[in-house]
C-alpha cells in the first residue's frame, strides 16, 4: 500500500502520462516527466540545505510553475508546503515566517530587497531559493543551481505530511491552518469527476489514470497563494489535467479571455466579483471577439459573486456551468451552488455539502426552516488545527453532535427547503477581494502616525471587491494630508489593507468600555462611500 499524498499521486501521474503538458504558463510548456524531474531535484536540493521531514518550505511566489513547482518537491521530502502572501511588508513576513520556522524560502526575484531586508531576522531558515534574477549574493541559491542538483528518489511522501494555509482568520496576525495531506487529497478528490480509488495502492491508482485520465486544461486565475487557488490546481492535477496560470501581475480580463481561447480551456478557477464583473465587462464590450466554446465551468471561492453577474456571463457562456463554492482554509467545500442559462443561483444562499451543518449554541445542529442563526460548521475532512495556538485551535475545532467540527465563524441559517443562506462573519474580519483584513490591525497602524490620536476601520459594500476597507479617524491636532496618512499605511501594510478611503471625524465614539460601536460606524462609511 503506497501512502495516500500528492507526492504519490503525481508521480503515478508522471509514470503513467510523462509525454502530457502539465503546465503552461504564456508560451512556456511543462511536461510531466520534466514537471518530476524538476520537483525531484529540488527536493534533492532541499535535502542538501539540510532540510528533513516536517520542516516548513514557504512559497513567496506569484502563480506559475516555480509554485507547483516547489509544493511538489516539498511533499516527494515529507516537508510542509506554506503559501505566503506576496503582498506581505517586511513585518508581516518576519511574523508568519517565524510563527511557522520556515526552514526554506523558494521566492521570485522580484521580491529580493524585501528578502534581503528581513533575512537576519528569520534566523531559522536554511535556504533562500530565488527563482530568477541575476547576480545574487552568496546566501542566496539560483533556482536553476537547485534544479541541477542530485533528485530525490521517488516514494519519499508522507500521508501525515502537512499543508500549510496561512490565512487572515479573525485574529490580529494570520495563522496557519495544518492539514495532513491524505485528508486534503481524500476530500478534492471526493469533488473530482472520475475519483481516484482512495487510499489505493500505485497499480491501483495507475490503473485508474490510463483508462479514465482526460487531457483537461484548467484554468487557474485564482492566487495560488491562497487555499482556493492551490486546491483547484493541485485536485486538477491529481486526476492528470493540464493547469494553466497566466503571466501577468494583475488581473487582465483580456489575457485571461486570449488565454481561455488558445488554450482550449475547459474549467476556470476564479475569485467571485472580484474576478467576473471585468470579465463581464470586457465581454460586454466586445462580444463575439473570443470564442469560448470549450469553456464549459467556471469555479469561484472566497468572495460574494453576485447573481446578476452570473446571469451576465451565462448570456457569453450558455453552455457553461458556473459553480460558487463556500468553504474557507479552515473548512473547505461547505456548501455550493451551481448556475446554469435560465437557472442562476440566488446571492449568498447554498446547497450544503453531505458534511455540512449548523451548530447552534447549544451545541446541537439546526433543522430546516426553524429559523435559527448559527455557525456554519463541517465535518469529516478538516484540519489538524492551527499551528502553534491550541486556544484558537480549541475554539474552531470542536467536538459536538457526536463529531468532531471545523467551525470558522460564519453565521447562517437553515432555510426549509435545505438551503443555508450565508448571513456573514461575527468578527471585525473584512472581506476584500478574497483577502482577508482584520480591523483592528489597520487601526493599529493609523494610530501609530503621530498626528492621528484614533481610527476606525470598516468595509463597505463594492461591486467589484465584495467590501473595500475604509477607515474613520481622528486628528490629535491639525489634519494631517491624506496621502502622509497613506504612505503611512503603505510602509507597515500590505496594499490590500490599506484603506481606499479616510475619512476625518470629531470622534469615533468609544464607549467607555473602550469598544467601537462598529454598527453605527459602518453605517455612516456606507452612506458616506458605498459605490464611491
Amino acid at each position: 500500500m503506497a501512502d495516500w499524498d500528492f507526492a504519490g499521486v503525481f508521480e503515478a501521474v508522471s509514470r503513467v502520462l510523462p509525454d502530457r503538458v502539465a503546465l503552461v504558463h504564456g508560451d512556456r510548456r511543462t511536461t510531466w516527466s520534466e514537471l518530476d524531474a524538476n520537483a525531484s531535484a529540488l527536493a534533492g536540493a532541499l535535502d542538501a540545505a539540510g532540510l528533513r521531514a516536517g520542516d516548513v518550505v514557504a512559497e513567496y511566489l506569484r502563480n506559475g510553475p516555480e509554485y507547483i513547482e516547489a509544493f511538489y518537491a516539498a511533499s516527494k521530502a515529507a516537508l510542509a508546503p506554506m503559501n505566503t502572501n506576496f503582498r506581505y511588508v517586511d513585518d508581516e513576513l518576519v511574523q508568519i515566517w517565524t510563527d511557522a520556522e520556515v526552514k526554506a524560502v523558494v521566492f521570485a526575484a522580484e521580491f529580493r530587497d524585501r528578502v534581503v531586508r528581513v533575512r537576519e531576522r528569520v534566523p531559522s531558515v536554511r535556504a533562500w531559493i530565488e527563482v530568477g534574477g541575476k547576480g545574487a549574493p552568496d546566501w542566496i541559491t539560483p533556482y536553476s543551481a537547485a534544479l541541477a542538483a542530485s533528485p530525490r528518489p521517488h516514494g519519499g511522501g508522507s500521508a501525515d505530511s502537512l499543508i500549510l494555509i496561512y490565512t487572515g482568520g479573525t485574529t490580529g496576525h494570520p495563522k496557519g491552518v495544518m492539514w495532513r495531506q491524505a485528508d486534503i487529497l481524500s476530500l478534492l478528490n471526493s469533488q473530482n469527476a472520475s475519483p481516484l480509488p482512495d487510499h489505493g495502492d500505485t497499480a491501483a491508482i495507475e490503473s485508474h489514470l490510463r483508462e479514465k485520465s482526460r487531457e483537461v486544461r484548467a484554468l487557474t486565475a485564482s492566487p495560488l497563494m491562497h487555499g482556493a487557488g492551490l486546491f483547484y490546481a493541485i485536485a486538477a492535477l491529481s486526476a492528470g489535467a493540464t493547469v494553466v496560470t497566466l503571466p501577468g501581475e494583475s488581473l487582465s480580463a483580456e489575457e485571461l479571455l486570449d488565454t481561455v481561447e488558445r488554450e482550449r480551456v475547459r474549467s476556470l478557477a476564479i475569485v467571485g466579483d472580484a474576478f467576473a464583473r471585468p470579465l463581464l465587462a470586457a465581454l460586454d464590450a466586445e462580444p463575439g471577439r473570443w470564442d469560448l466554446s470549450s469553456l464549459t465551468f467556471v469555479f469561484s471561492s472566497g468572495v460574494m459573486w453576485s447573481s446578476e453577474v452570473k446571469a451576465g456571463l451565462l448570456v457569453h457562456l450558455p453552455r457553461a456551468r458556473l459553480l460558487d463554492g463556500l468553504g474557507s482554509s479552515e473548512a473547505s467545500a461547505v456548501a455550493s451552488t451551481v448556475s446554469t442559462a435560465g437557472a442562476v443561483a440566488d446571492t449568498a444562499s447554498f446547497r450544503p455539502s453531505d458534511r455540512a451543518a449548523i451548530l447552534l449554541d447549544d451545541g446541537t445542529l439546526a433543522r430546516p426552516g426553524d429559523g435559527r442563526t448559527g455557525r456554519l460548521a463541517v465535518t469529516g475532512w478538516i484540519p489538524v488545527g492551527y499551528l502553534n495556538d491550541p486556544e484558537k485551535s480549541a475554539r474552531t475545532f470542536i467536538e459536538a453532535a457526536g463529531r468532531r467540527w471545523s467551525v470558522p465563524g460564519d453565521l447562517a441559517r437553515l432555510e426549509a427547503d435545505g438551503s443555508i443562506r450565508l448571513l456573514g462573519r461575527g468578527s471585525s474580519v473584512i472581506n476584500t477581494g478574497g483577502e482577508k483584513v482584520f480591523a483592528e490591525e489597520v487601526e493599529e497602524v493609523l494610530k501609530k502616525h503621530p498626528a492621528i490620536a484614533d481610527a476606525a476601520v470598516v468595509g463597505v459594500p463594492d461591486d467589484r471587491l465584495g467590501k473595500k476597507v475604509v477607515a474613520l479617524v481622528e486628528a490629535s491636532g491639525e489634519e494631517p494630508p491624506l496621502e502622509d496618512l497613506l504612505t503611512h499605511a503603505r510602509s507597515l501594510l500590505a496594499g490590500y489593507k490599506v484603506p481606499r478611503e479616510i475619512g476625518f471625524v470629531d470622534t469615533v465614539g468609544r464607549g467607555a468600555n473602550g469598544k467601537l460601536d462598529h454598527r453605527s460606524l459602518t453605517a455612516l462609511a456606507e452612506k458616506k462611500w458605498s459605490n464611491a
